[in-house]
């Protein structure tokens, strides 16, 4: 039997933390004069109960955690710190049902971004921050999970950026723990100065701090239903397409980069290859909107910079309606919801190293074919990748299709149209937001879908952010046998 105590333990420490933070929209509301601070102080209340007597129960439990612990505690702790989180949303004044509760606060906390609330730009301070605050805390999160977990759980070929890299024996920092405060840190000091750059660029400070939040995190929730063409300023959008840029990009090379690599950024190849692939989507959407649909030269660039980025790193963000620029970008947005940013970030998808390392397989396994006789290996990055891996990054991709085919699949069984049904499995397996289509696309919302879709789409969002083996594995009867 697995000892369940330590992963309780850590479980209560997080709902502690998640009732602190639900103060904070508690306060904002107290000082707007809005009712709805009772309703964050009583869940905190009742969730800091939970957490509290959870982590002081189990206390006795402390202690280095097994294999098969951490798989059950990287999903339990994800799955009970959105339940806990979903209470706000279900007795605010917004009078969401349990279900639609529940999707907005897995949204929140996997940085998706899709929502089902109408009417942001009146709804109360407290639930618009909190909406935030679950970004920011997942958007670092994921990242801290990226680098000290899923690489130990060699999840999907996540070993390729395991803290103590190949040939090395010294590590990016002494202890794990040191690790986690100095990308917590770094994480901060990006909100800090996205905060700055949007309040000196126009918004109010209010909106500033939940754009802050919500960009570094990739996540995606506004203040307004219209999202950055609320606001209708090139300014505002440049800082924000710089902000989503950074919370794609791995912070643990940041992190080397502060310690007197500056150059260990740009000479990953997958930093290079991310930024390659952006700009030349970039460049097509804007020419295509500038030659077919007739867009200026300046707003085109505006327009395709600002969305390709939203959408790839799956921030979700948008500006224009990009559902309505023509059967030549319905695709392309499409395809780059699968994509993502890089590992070890705030981003989703596949991510762009996993790519890399296929790419590299299969020109190896092209020249092992012309040349049965010789020895091809491919490399990642400048060093050789093990079959290991190859096999790991295989599996991860083969799982990642086969789950949005079986989730497009059942969407469309419970009555959703075709666009639709694929296009809200891609955002949901791909933790991007908005989806295709005139319900679920940038101008829509996904509070019309049928529950039995939301519950779909709650799922899929879940086994995206956790790199899916990390779930599937507690189906697994060995699991469980050993």
């Amino acid at each position: 039997m697995i000892d369940l105590r330590p992963v309780l333990m850590v479980i209560g420490i997080l709902l502690s933390v998640l009732a602190a933070a639900m103060c904070l929209p508690a306060l904002v509301d107290w000082y707007a004069g809005q009712q709805e601070w009772q309703v964050f102080a009583t869940t905190a209340g009742v969730t800091g109960f939970f957490g509290v007597g959870l982590a002081l129960t189990n206390r006795s439990g402390a202690g280095k955690i097994s294999l098969r612990q951490a798989f059950l505690l990287t999903t339990l702790s994800w799955v009970t710190v959105t339940v806990f989180a979903a209470l706000p949303f279900r007795f605010s004044e917004l009078d969401l049902s349990f279900t639609n509760a529940l999707f907005e606060a897995t949204s929140g906390i996997t940085t998706t971004g899709s929502t089902v609330i109408v009417g942001l730009d009146s709804a109360p301070p407290g639930i618009l921050l909190w909406r935030a605050l679950l970004q920011w805390i997942g958007g670092v999160g994921i990242v801290v999970v990226a680098i000290v977990i899923l690489p130990m759980l060699r999840v999907g070929g996540m070993q390729l950026f395991r803290i103590e890299s190949p040939g090395q024996s010294e590590k990016a920092l002494p202890r794990v723990t040191q690790i986690a405060t100095a990308i917590g840190a770094i994480y901060a000091g990006f909100s800090a100065m996205l905060f700055a750059a949007y309040w000196a660029a126009g918004m109010d400070a209010f909106e500033a701090v939940v754009h802050a939040m919500t960009t570094i995190a990739t996540g995606g929730f506004s203040t307004s239903d219209a999202s950055f063409a609320h606001f209708d300023s090139t300014l505002i959008d440049t800082i924000a397409i710089a902000g989503m840029l950074a919370g794609a990009l791995p912070f643990l090379l940041y992190l080397r980069a502060i310690q007197g690599s500056p150059r260990a950024l740009f000479r990953d190849s997958q930093v290079r290859f991310f930024l390659g692939v952006v700009a030349t989507l970039i460049v097509v959407v804007a020419v295509y909107l500038w030659l077919d649909n007739g867009v200026a030269f300046g707003r085109a660039f505006r327009y395709a910079g600002f969305n390709v980025i939203s959408i790839i790193t799956g921030t979700g963000y948008a500006n224009a309606d990009y559902y309505r620029w023509g059967n030549f970008a319905t695709p392309i947005f499409f395809f780059i919801m699968f994509l993502g940013g890089c590992a070890g970030s705030t981003s989703c998808g596949i991510k762009i190293f996993r790519l890399q390392v296929l790419a590299s397989a299969a020109r190896a396994q092209i020249h092992k074919m012309l040349q049965p006789h010789g020895v091809f290996i491919p490399y990642y990055n400048g060093r050789p990748v093990s079959e290991e891996i190859i096999t790991a990054v295989l599996s991860f991709v083969f799982v990642f299709g086969f789950s949005f085919g079986i989730l497009a699949f059942a969407l469309g069984l419970v009555g959703l149209d075709f666009i639709t049904a694929l296009s809200g499995a891609a955002t949901a397996i791909s933790n991007v937001g908005p989806a295709l289509g005139p319900i679920i696309g940038p101008a829509g919302t996904f509070q019309p879908l049928p529950d039995v879709a939301k519950w779909l789409l709650i799922i899929g969002m879940m086994l995206g952010r956790l790199e899916l083996f990390t779930v599937l594995v507690l189906f697994s009867r060995t699991f469980w046998r050993l």
